[in-house]
C-alpha cells in the first residue's frame, strides 16, 4: 500500500529512463528463461499498472493481471463488509492460482533483487523434480537494512543442507553502533548481521497452491470477525516445513538488494540503478535489447 512511502511506489520511476524497480526484475526474468509475468494488483490501480508496463513488455513475455480483492478466493460466508485491509501475501499468491500452472517465482514489486537472485530462481525451478521442493533467496541481514528507519524482516534458521527450518518475523530492526538490534516492546534482541533473512523472493512448485488453499480456509475459520488478520507466505511455509510436507532450499543469489520503504530511500535507489547502467549491468535503455536464456 506504500503507507510509509506516501504513494504507489510499485509504479514510481527510479531508473535513468523513468523505469520502475519491477521492470528490472522482469528484464532479469526474461533473460533467465521465465515465460510469463503475473501482476497481482489492487483493482483501483489496475489501469495505472497496465499503462505503466504493457507497452514495454507485452511483446517480450506473456502477461496476466490478477486482482487481489476482499472477495477473490474468499467464500461468501467469510466475506466481511467491515474489512478494508488486504489479506496478505499468501492470499495474494492464491489469487493467481487459476493463471499459474507451472513452477513460479514470487517477488515484491518495490524491491530490487539483483540478476543473481532471479537467475538462481530460474535455475532451481527448471531443474527441481520434486513437487514439494521449493526455494527462497536468502539475503544477509546487514545488506537489507534502511538508513532512514527501522525495518521488519523474516529471520531464517536452517539445517546443514542449507534448507530452511523456520522463519520468525522480527520487528523494528536497525543498526545501533556496531550491532543490529530488534526492538519488539520490552523484547530487545541482538541479531548476527550475517543471518540470512527472507525478502519475499520465493520459488514454488504448483503444488504450493493446493497446500496454501487448505491453510487459507482454516485461517478464515479461525479469524472470523478479525478484520485486521493477515495470511502470510512465511506462515504457510513454516507450517509446511513443520509438518514435513515441504523442503525449502535457501539459495545464495542474494548479493544485491535495495528497496523503498521511506521517501528518503528514493535518492539512494535512483543512484544505485544509475550506477548499474553505467557499469553495463543493464543497457542504456532497458528494453532496447532483451536476451532470453536457453
Amino acid at each position: 500500500m506504500g503507507s510509509r512511502y506516501g504513494g504507489n511506489k510499485q509504479i514510481d520511476g527510479f531508473g535513468p529512463n523513468n523505469e520502475t524497480i519491477l521492470e528490472y526484475a522482469i528484464y532479469d526474468a526474461i533473460q533467465a528463461g521465465f515465460g510469463k509475468v503475473v501482476f497481482i494488483v489492487r483493482e483501483e490501480i489496475l489501469d495505472l499498472v497496465k499503462d505503466r508496463f504493457l507497452d514495454k513488455i507485452d511483446q517480450q513475455i506473456q502477461v496476466e493481471f490478477v486482482i487481489q480483492s476482499l472477495q477473490n478466493q474468499v467464500p461468501t460466508a467469510f466475506q466481511n463488509p467491515d474489512r478494508t485491509k488486504p489479506y496478505g501475501t499468501a492470499h495474494a499468491v492464491l489469487c493467481a492460482k487459476d493463471v499459474i500452472h507451472e513452477p513460479f517465482a514470487v517477488i515484491n514489486a518495490d524491491d530490487f533483487y539483483g540478476k543473481e537472485a532471479i537467475a538462481q530462481l530460474g535455475t532451481f525451478l527448471s531443474q527441481s523434480q520434486r513437487s514439494n521442493q521449493h526455494c527462497m533467496v536468502g539475503y544477509a541481514l546487514k545488506n537489507v537494512l534502511s538508513d532512514h528507519g527501522t525495518v521488519n524482516r523474516g529471520v531464517c534458521s536452517y539445517n546443514e543442507d542449507g534448507e530452511l527450518t523456520g522463519m520468525k518475523e522480527r520487528e523494528k530492526i536497525s543498526r545501533e553502533g556496531d550491532k543490529v538490534i530488534s526492538r519488539m516492546g520490552a523484547d530487545v534482541l541482538e541479531i548476527d548481521e550475517n543471518t540470512p533473512v527472507s525478502m519475499n523472493c520465493w520459488g514454488f512448485q504448483p503444488d504450493f497452491f493446493e497446500e496454501t488453499e487448505k491453510r487459507w480456509l482454516k485461517f478464515l475459520e479461525e479469524n472470523t470477525g478479525n478484520i485486521k488478520s493477515e495470511f502470510y507466505i512465511p506462515t504457510v511455509v513454516n507450517d509446511l516445513i513443520a509438518q514435513g510436507k515441504a523442503a525449502v532450499k535457501i539459495l545464495e543469489g542474494g548479493k544485491t538488494w535495495f528497496g523503498v520503504t521511506y521517501p528518503e530511500d528514493k535518492e539512494f535507489v535512483i543512484e544505485a540503478l544509475k550506477s548499474l547502467h553505467q557499469n553495463n549491468i543493464y543497457p542504456q535503455h532497458l528494453w532496447e535489447e532483451v536476451k532470453v536464456s536457453n
